[in-house]
Formats: structure tokens, sequence, C-alpha cells
């Protein structure tokens, strides 16, 4: 804190601020924290400090993304000032309503209407090589954090060479669907905790993990939330209205939206593991505890997808027991 006040010290008069009034603005699940603090250069305006610990977060993915969004026309934090070495950065403040404490019955589809043509808007911007590709390499090691961290760490249970077996049959069919699909940009995050309700809306946060990948990825991460769950009457007729709004802007998606549906079910998959691990992760490594709450949502949208194809059966039944390896331990799915 010493050192980011002096670094704060030295930026441009241009756009004082009131280093007494910083304050602690939110935290996440990385090892980033941010600070909201006044500027009575630009009255009513505060500003965001973030620090990134340069040994366990790089700010320039964060940077490179931010200009990225701003080319696209969408609403991301201006970096006001940076120390990259240092992992210091100032950006423009978006408020501290997010979706996800705005949601509500009434204004829901207005506010994922605005989300859905945000994304619409992202993947039209995107082009090859510009961001890291969301690989094989990288899709499979997402999702090896759940056998790792969910599986062994957390329910304590070590999968036999049958269940490690199923396992990698599953996930090589999840992938492959992953894989076929076209590639664009990929928010990787893109769920209401990281949209604020803004002018114009959505402000969009947390991107500095985008990569380039399959085109249904971030749809999924808006429907399939990890705070918060939507039946799947409201599930379907977001995803429609997405695959509607894509297909009229010319983005590669299927011309057949059963199709469509299903490329999106099983990239889900692949996050609803993935997330599970990370949530393991999170409590046993970093100590934060409280991700692990939501575990259940996740295991619940994993059993409603396998109990739709057959192929995914064997899945499925390796969650069953799972599931009563929990119950002997004491979680809950």
């Amino acid at each position: 804190m010493q050192a980011l006040r002096e670094w704060l010290l030295t930026q441009p008069a241009g756009w004082c601020i009131d280093l007494r009034s910083l304050r602690p603005a939110s935290a996440d699940a990385s090892f980033r924290r941010y600070f909201r603090v006044d500027a009575p250069g630009h009255p009513g305006r505060t500003l965001i400090v973030m620090d990134a610990p340069p040994e366990k977060e790089d700010t320039r993915p964060f940077i490179h993304v931010a200009h990225l969004l701003a080319q696209a026309g969408l609403h991301a934090p201006e970096v006001v000032a940076r120390d990259v070495a240092r992992g210091f950065l100032v950006l423009s403040d978006l408020g501290n309503v997010t979706y996800l404490s705005a949601l509500d019955a009434a204004n829901a589809d207005s506010l994922f209407g605005d989300a859905i043509a945000a994304l619409v808007t992202w993947q039209l911007a995107s082009r090859p090589g510009v961001l890291p590709p969301y690989d094989e390499a990288l899709l499979r090691r997402e999702v090896q954090l759940f056998p790792d961290w969910y599986v062994e760490r957390h329910l304590r249970h070590a999968l036999t060479d049958a269940e490690r077996q199923i396992f990698e049959q599953q996930v090589r069919l999840i992938l492959d669907v992953c894989l076929a699909q076209p590639s664009v940009y990929v928010h990787r995050d893109y769920m209401p905790r990281n949209l604020m309700v803004t002018t114009p809306n959505p402000g969009i946060l947390d991107f500095q993990d985008a990569v380039y990948g399959p085109i249904t990825y971030d749809i999924v991460c808006l429907m399939r939330d990890a705070f918060i769950s939507w039946d799947e009457e409201r599930v379907l007729d977001w995803t429609v209205r997405y695959w509607q709004a894509a297909r009229a802007a010319g983005l590669p998606v299927q011309q057949d939206f059963g199709e469509f549906y299903r490329a999106f079910e099983w990239m889900g998959l692949q996050r609803h593991l993935k997330v599970l691990g990370i949530f393991a992760r999170i409590q046993y490594r970093d100590g934060k505890p409280q991700y692990l709450a939501d575990t259940p949502r996740f295991v619940r949208y994993v059993r409603s997808v396998t109990k739709r194809y057959g192929a995914l059966l064997p899945l499925g039944r390796l969650f069953d027991k799972l599931e009563g390896t929990a119950v002997r331990f004491g979680y809950t799915f």
C-alpha cells in the first residue's frame, strides 16, 4: 500500500486525486485488488486503482484487451495511468452497480438484451492472431482442474483407472465439439458479476484472460452463471435472441438452432467442469472459501446436460458415483 500511494503521488496533476479517499472497491478470485479514489480535479468523478502483484499477475493483457474493447466501440475502463513493472493501473470508474446486484424479473430482458448486443459487437471485431488461441491444450488444462482439485482435493476421492478412463473419453467428446466451432474473441468470464449497469450499457470488466476461441463460450457464461440461475425457458429465449442477432450480423453460427444449442451445451460442460475445479482450488490454494458454496449450481448444470445427450450418459453416471462420495464426506451437490 505504501508503494502504491507513493506511485500515485508521482502521477500528473491533471487527474489529481485525494489519497485520503482511497478505499476498497472490489476483490475477485485472482490476486488483484481494486480501490476507488476521489478525483477532486474532476467534480463528482472517481477513479479505480488496480494493484496486481507482478509476481502473480500481468497487467499487459488487461491493457491490451481494454484497447480492443474500446476499438470495438464497447464500454470498458480507460487506462489512465500505468506502471506495468509494479502492477499498478489507474482506470476510469464504471460505477458500482453490477448486473448481478441489479437484475430482477422486471429488468432482466432489457439488461440481457444489452449484454447480448455487446457480445455480438465484440465477436464481430474478432481477428485471428490478436489474442492467445483457446486451443486444445488450454481447454484440456482447464478441464484437468476438475479431477485434480474438485474430485481429489475437495471430495477426497481418487479416481480409479476405470473412472479416469471414462472421464478422459468424455472429455475427448466434449473437446471435439468445442474445437469444431468457429473462433471469435472470447471474453472468457462474460457473466453478470463482470457486467456493469452503465451508460452506454453494459460496462465490461475482468477481461484480461480474453482469448480467440469457440463462438459459444461467452454466451454460455452469460446464460449459465456462477452466481445466479435462470429457468430453462428463459435461457432458451435469450439464447435464441443471441443466435438470431449473431446470424443477422453475419457471425458464423449454425443455421439450425438445434445444432447451435447442442454446441452451446457441450461448450458449457467444459466450462462447468473447469469452474468446479477452480472454485475448489480457490479455497484450498488461495484461502477463499466463499466460492465453493456455488459448486452445487455447476453440478446441476452438468447433470442437466448429461441427461439430454446419450453420448454423455457415462459422465452423468460418474457424477452419480461422486455424489455418493460427497455424501460420505459431508459435502452436498
